[in-house]
């Protein structure tokens, strides 16, 4: 749903812990501040359903309120753990906006929590299959204003559906930056090859290795 569309809210969608856009935009502003004031960082991730359309029109809104609300607890959940807010900026779209956190741990963080999100819509859903993705922006790396770091959260997200979506992105342009505080450049030309080799792109390869790796130390 675009951005500023009205958000469901009947009784079948549980707000709780969850601000409204006006709410979330007031609270932003504040937030801002506060940390602009310390010095401090301030990253925003924006989560957006995958796929939720397609579930309404084929299961019915039922199954879509499941898959809205099962992100929600699993959202609100997280932001009490971290003391962060969170929003419904959209019919499927949440804000987290995280004060103090760096770009490449709330990148981190994000991957985690997709994949907690794919998990709990999965057992929530009788019926079809909905995945997170997410974009992550942060200041001052990214944004000047709050306004600039909604957008700049925007162009990630979007940079993340263009994956295909069940994805993570950080404003387009940064990947290589991230990327290029961990791995050597001879790692980074192997991997542009296998990407070129397999016709997908570099961050799609790099989270299929993340998620073997923590796959492999979960069952160990």
């Amino acid at each position: 749903m675009p951005r500023g569309a009205a958000a469901r809210t009947d009784s079948k969608v549980k707000m709780d812990g969850c601000l409204s856009a006006t709410e979330f935009g007031s609270a932003m502003a504040q937030r801002w501040k506060q940390a602009r004031e310390k010095g401090d960082p301030v990253t925003l991730l924006l989560v957006d359903l995958d796929g939720l359309h397609e579930l309404n029109v084929t299961h019915g809104r039922d199954e879509g309120d499941r898959a809205i609300n099962a992100s929600l607890a699993a959202l609100a959940k997280n932001a009490k753990a971290e003391r962060w807010t969170l929003g419904r900026v959209g019919g499927d779209e949440f804000a987290l906006l995280a004060p103090g956190v760096a770009t490449e741990a709330a990148f981190l963080r994000a991957d985690a929590i997709r994949r907690e999100l794919d998990s709990a819509m999965a057992k929530a859903l009788r019926r079809g299959k909905v995945t997170a993705s997410i974009g992550v922006a942060s200041s001052p790396r990214d944004a000047k204003s709050p306004d600039d770091l909604m957008r700049k959260a925007d162009l990630a997200l979007y940079a993340a559906k263009d994956q295909g979506g069940g994805a993570v992105a950080l404003t387009p342009g940064d990947d290589m930056i991230l990327k290029s505080s961990y791995y050597s450049s001879a790692q980074l030309g192997r991997l542009r090859s296998l990407a070129e080799r397999m016709k997908k792109k570099e961050a799609v390869l790099l989270r299929e290795a993340l998620d073997d790796l923590l796959h492999k130390h979960e069952r160990s």
